[in-house]
């Protein structure tokens, strides 16, 4: 056993299986997660094991690389929005928790490098832990992943215990605080799917391809009853009294369809007969960039795109939508007419989860590269390093979707897996550098580390929260959603969503989270300068 131990990636692969393992450990519903990774390095390294060097390097890029592929369809257009309030709360709270980062520092003279792992820690923020582990002059002799060890696990259930105690301290109703604010657009932008009766004389014996439903900016028709089944539309179909019609799309557009064709049908359908609806992805050159009234899929092929897949969106398409390569149509049509038209798009069924090995490599490059630029005044100049240029590199590909022949799309799935990889890979690397003086930290601070760590994680919370409703005027979900995303806390909005059906905390969240997160990897490096790292 101990020759095993002495191999390099026999020991890496131990710390990670047993760290995944401590971290599947629930107590209340509460994980560590991949965290748990750096718990079992922290005991490999105070053992003076070591792993392949290098490791957390390619885990770090790999990581944030991931990150910014995953938050750069939301990032910019959180700033954009009108979700600007969020995009504040989620700066308010890492200005707070880094400004009582920096404060608490000097109170106790805690030195730099934990004081900043503290910080990243007590706000669960790895990215922030891998930007300031880059910063730092002595990174591989730094207690940077100490302090984030003793601040994690409290950053972790200090959170989701505080979210759910200060509203019933408080006594807010979640439920009537959802009723209260419930956004009727969002019923408006459901996806639906509707039988409708025509009853509208003046539309009788039109054809049903070419009718006003063009004009309807997101709602088609997509199959006819026939027989007392729905059929595919065939481009030829007209419209007859008594006709039974399912309409695909939105619940605002439907409304103004059913007016116009005449009213809503009662009677039961089945949806779909599998082999007359495929998921088809776009992979031919000569389809991107295409309008579908140009590409006319009904007259030329047979069939209704009746939605479309983007990077994770799904959406119904109008005559003015342009197909971008890597859409996956959900198209309605007979088994024939849908084998032609996925040969005419290029479809490949292996493609669906494929992953452009060559846009990852390439994108991973480009993202070093502009980490390693120096920007800035002469004498100061800064570069964004391997945490900063892959991270950009991310965000821009994830937003924009496409640059040149770089492809932003990674499927969720490989995403995820590589996301989390890199970030054990780190973890593991991080954890045996600062184990060997995880003891010897403890002992010279004491219990002060861990009692800043618990300041770190309520202080942002209790300041923020009477801010976000008194000053920036949001509801109270809308302020609990966004805390848990400026706080990059997703257990803490599990218990939110646990108490409601409301989205309004999700979407609050999902606006703050992506500032944050961002942010916080800015904010770890200035803390690092400020405090002398």
């Amino acid at each position: 056993m101990e020759a095993l131990l002495e191999n390099p990636y026999v020991v890496l692969f131990v710390v990670i299986g047993s760290g995944l393992l401590l971290g599947s450990v629930s107590i209340k519903g509460i994980t560590l997660g991949s965290s748990g990774v750096l718990f079992t390095a922290l005991l490999a390294g105070h053992f003076h094991y070591d792993i392949p060097e290098a490791v957390g390097t390619l885990g770090l890029v790999l990581f944030v690389y991931c990150v910014g592929i995953g938050a750069g369809g939301r990032f910019f257009s959180a700033i954009a929005r009108e979700g600007s309030n969020l995009a504040k709360l989620g700066l308010l709270v890492v200005v707070i928790g880094s400004g009582l980062a920096y404060g608490l520092a000097l109170l106790f003279d805690i030195p730099a490098d934990v004081a900043v792992g503290i910080f990243a820690g007590s706000m669960t923020s790895t990215p922030a832990l891998a930007a300031a582990s880059e910063s730092l002059a002595n990174a591989g002799e730094s207690a940077l992943v100490i302090g984030y060890g003793i601040a994690y696990p409290f950053g972790v259930a200090g959170v989701v215990i505080l979210i759910q105690i200060l509203p019933r301290v408080l006594r807010w109703d979640f439920e009537k605080e959802a009723e209260k604010h419930k956004d009727p657009k969002d019923e408006l932008q459901r996806v639906l799917n509707v039988l409708v009766e025509v009853t509208n004389p003046n539309i009788v014996n039109k054809r049903i391809s070419e009718s006003g439903f063009a004009s309807f900016e997101a709602c088609q028709v997509s199959r006819v009853m026939r027989e007392g089944k729905l059929r595919p539309l065939n481009y030829d179909d007209t419209f007859s009294m008594g006709q039974k019609l399912l309409l695909v799309g939105r619940s605002k557009e439907i409304e103004i369809a059913i007016d116009y064709v005449g009213q809503k049908s009662d009677e039961h359908f089945v949806l779909d007969v599998e082999n007359e609806r495929q998921e088809l992805l776009v992979t031919d050159k000569k389809v991107s960039g295409t309008k579908i009234g140009t590409l006319d899929p009904l007259k030329e092929h047979g069939v209704i795109i009746s939605r479309i897949n983007r990077l994770g969106l799904t959406f119904v398409p109008n005559a003015d939508t342009e197909i971008e390569s890597n859409d996956l149509l959900t198209v309605v049509g007979t088994p024939d007419n849908l084998k032609a038209f996925a040969s005419h798009i290029g479809h490949r069924s292996n493609a669906i989860g494929e992953t452009d090995l060559l846009s990852l490599s390439l994108g991973l490059a480009v993202g070093i590269a502009l980490g390693m630029i120096p920007f800035g005044m002469k004498g100061a100049q800064i570069t964004l390093g391997l945490a900063g240029g892959p991270l950009i590199a991310g965000l821009l590909l994830g937003h924009f979707g496409r640059v040149g022949r770089l492809v932003g799309h990674i499927p969720r799935p490989t995403r995820v897996l590589l996301q989390e990889f890199g970030l054990v890979l780190f973890l593991s690397d991080a954890g045996i550098r600062g184990g060997g003086a995880f003891v010897e930290t403890i002992q010279q601070h004491g219990m002060i580390l861990f009692a800043v760590g618990i300041l770190l994680t309520l202080l942002p919370i209790m300041i923020a929260l009477p801010l976000a409703i008194k000053v920036f005027g949001m509801n109270k979900l809308q302020a609990l959603g966004g805390i848990c995303g400026g706080m990059t806390s997703t257990p803490a909005l599990g218990a939110i969503t646990a108490k409601t059906d409301s989205q309004i905390p999700v979407v609050s969240y999902a606006t703050a989270y992506p500032i944050a997160l961002i942010l916080m990897t800015v904010f770890a490096k200035i803390l690092v300068g400020l405090l002398g790292g």
